[in-house]
């Protein structure tokens, strides 16, 4: 097992990523400006997770699968398991999670879990490929959680927007310590923007589910980054109140609804794959260099 980082360039950004839960380290441009957070654990020690089993709360802390029932944290277990370098050049690597006696403790599938980044000129690709390698249907929920500086590099006096290629008003998920209620909220965004503040994040992350599948982020000049999701429907956005980060969380699942049971496979949005089944991923970030 390669323990050692993963570091990738190409002429624009250079990227790191760590084999402890297939993690960005870091994301840079060529003038050395960090655009993604570094994990400063007075505000949050994160910095890029991936999210498998589970996206988001299960109640009570516990998922089931048939009569199977285990304790599961936030967000599931592969952001805390190392994973294995499969392959690696100079712009891509690609990391693989199988399952092993901690895993299947829990969860009870065969599996493969596999995360690869890739450097294409301005732009960040990361894809996440799930196979159940199991003769069982396996039941699951797959997200990711970068977070990305607030301020951008080179913008520090300019207001931030999260502007939504669809041009929609997604309706807000309304959650109570991490679950979610049955009702909605009205959403935030007026004809697809949303000017980020302080005081959105008063009640902690805002959740949008069946969102978008692409959107901007950054002041409305100067810097910015352009996201596209690939089979990623739920969008959450998450900023502790004056950290110097914003989450920008494409997701195939959220968390559970108050007083839902625990089977994974009744999760919001969840998926089942087949014995052999495979499901793909992914995410691009574009970095706009407007200085």
């Amino acid at each position: 097992m390669d323990s050692e980082p993963c570091r990738l360039r190409s002429g624009t950004l250079s990227l790191e990523v760590a084999p402890l839960g297939a993690e960005m380290q870091y994301l840079r441009t060529a003038a050395g400006d960090d655009l993604l957070w570094q994990g400063d654990p007075a505000f949050w020690s994160g910095r890029a997770p991936v999210l498998f089993p589970i996206v988001g709360r299960a109640v009570d802390d516990i998922i089931a699968t048939g009569e199977s029932s285990a304790p599961m944290p936030q967000h599931g277990f592969a952001r805390r398991i190392l994973f294995t370098l499969e392959e690696r050049t100079d712009q891509m690597c690609r990391h693989v999670l199988t399952q092993n006696a901690e895993t299947l403790a829990v969860y009870p599938f065969k599996f493969a879990l596999g995360i690869a980044h890739r450097l294409s000129g301005n732009t960040l690709h990361v894809n996440a490929q799930v196979t159940n390698t199991g003769d069982t249907p396996m039941p699951f929920g797959l997200g990711f959680h970068p977070a990305f500086r607030w301020p951008l590099p080179g913008a520090a006096q300019a207001a931030h927007h999260v502007t939504l290629a669809s041009g929609g008003t997604p309706a807000r998920a309304a959650l109570h310590e991490g679950l979610l209620r049955p009702e909605c909220l009205p959403g935030p965004f007026t004809d697809g923007d949303l000017e980020i503040t302080d005081a959105l994040f008063n009640d902690g992350a805002l959740v949008f589910p069946n969102a978008s599948d692409a959107l901007r982020y950054g002041p409305r000049e100067g810097p910015a980054l352009e996201f596209q999701f690939d089979n990623l429907p739920d969008l959450a956005l998450w900023r502790p109140v004056g950290a110097p980060f914003l989450c920008i969380e494409p997701w195939h699942g959220t968390a559970s609804y108050l007083g839902d049971g625990p089977q994974i496979a009744q999760r919001p949005n969840a998926l089942v794959l087949a014995p052999g089944g495979v499901a793909d991923f992914g995410y691009s970030v574009r970095y706009l260099d407007h200085t």
